[in-house]
């Protein structure tokens, strides 16, 4: 099978396939297919050997004679369904890094925070075969889920992607050479405190895009970009998705939306040397603060702790539990606490 997994996104369904079940009521349903398996419910069964070798867009009929759509899970559908750790970054806000930060096939990128490994996903799929994808995560069991779910979804190890376990300013030095990367993606609690490796490893023109989750978070790595020096004016924004009720002329917005998950910051990385143009602006009085804050705990920045319980369960769901993987390299071990996803509107289980 095709390290990108672009055999499964092919032809007709095939043993090992994900397949997406819609139902009448429009509830999905996410199955693997396998020789002799059922899929049951309240409501009758049918065999998974109805599906297989059936093309994609097939209608199975269960002993009830309730009608299933049966379609291969879009890379959105998959993220919201995978096993997870970490909050996962939302497709709505992947799509907006991907072209924010203008992740194009080939670009050498750096990711740190990976959490479950959902923008990771997004991420490969930019660069391509031909690019490069370096993530960096603190926490060796985020980590392993992460593995587990990249590997799942393109049907083995992505012939683009490295995975780090350690600190970014740690590993960022041995993975990349001055001046060779084209994007930083950061997904962490406080990045700007890595503001000064990145400018180090980014291109001059090179872009940096951090996700954070607060407005604290995001003030204070604006400020941070300001005060490098080595970054052009960074620009900040979020993303929320509303969608629409159609049924005949009942067009109406749905009731429920998908509104705050976190802000986006990006900046540029200048040439060496050059000093950026002063900003003229006009704050208001009582805007900057007059000692500003050196030391902020993960709880003030919003991180939502993970259960032991919960991140030993989520290894063993995507086959990354820990008897399972060989121990991580010299210098690369875990580290407690990490900047992964935050996304306060993330139930625990």
């Amino acid at each position: 099978m095709g390290a990108t997994g672009a055999e499964q996104r092919r032809g007709p369904f095939r043993v090992g396939d994900k397949v997406q079940l819609t139902d009448p009521r429009g509830r999905l349903h996410t199955i693997t297919l396998a020789p002799g398996a059922t899929f049951h419910t309240h409501k009758g069964y049918f065999t998974h050997d109805d599906l297989i070798g059936k093309p994609e867009g097939w209608v199975v009929t269960n002993t009830a004679g309730i009608e299933y759509l049966a379609l291969r899970p879009l890379l959105a559908d998959y993220v919201l369904s995978m096993p997870r750790g970490a909050a996962v970054v939302y497709p709505k806000d992947a799509g907006q890094i991907i072209t924010m930060a203008d992740i194009f096939p080939g670009a050498r990128v750096i990711e740190a925070g990976v959490g479950s490994g959902a923008l990771t996903l997004s991420l490969l799929r930019a660069v391509g075969d031909h690019g490069s994808l370096h993530s960096i995560e603190r926490r060796e069991d985020f980590a392993a889920i992460a593995r587990g779910n990249v590997e799942t979804f393109f049907g083995g190890p992505h012939p683009a992607w490295e995975l780090s376990v350690g600190d970014l300013a740690d590993v960022l030095p041995t993975v990349a050479g001055p001046g060779t990367v084209d994007r930083v993606v950061l997904d962490m609690l406080a990045p700007w405190e890595n503001l000064d490796a990145v400018a180090t490893a980014l291109a001059p023109g090179g872009v940096l895009i951090c996700y954070v989750a607060t407005t604290t978070q995001l003030s204070r790595t604006a400020e941070d970009l300001r005060l490098d020096g080595r970054y052009a004016e960074p620009q900040a924004f979020e993303t929320m998705v509303r969608g629409w009720h159609l049924e005949g002329l009942a067009v109406r917005p749905q009731h429920r939306m998908i509104g705050h998950t976190g802000f986006l910051i990006t900046a540029r990385r200048l040439a060496d040397g050059v000093e950026p143009p002063e900003r003229r602006r006009r704050p208001a009085k009582g805007s900057y603060p007059v000692v500003p804050d050196a030391e902020w705990s993960p709880e003030d920045l919003g991180e939502r702790p993970v259960s032991d319980k919960k991140i030993r369960r989520v290894r063993r769901d995507v086959g990354q539990g820990e008897a399972t993987r060989a121990p991580a390299p010299a210098g690369q071990g875990a580290v407690p606490a990490d900047a992964a996803a935050t996304d306060a509107w993330d139930d625990e289980d």
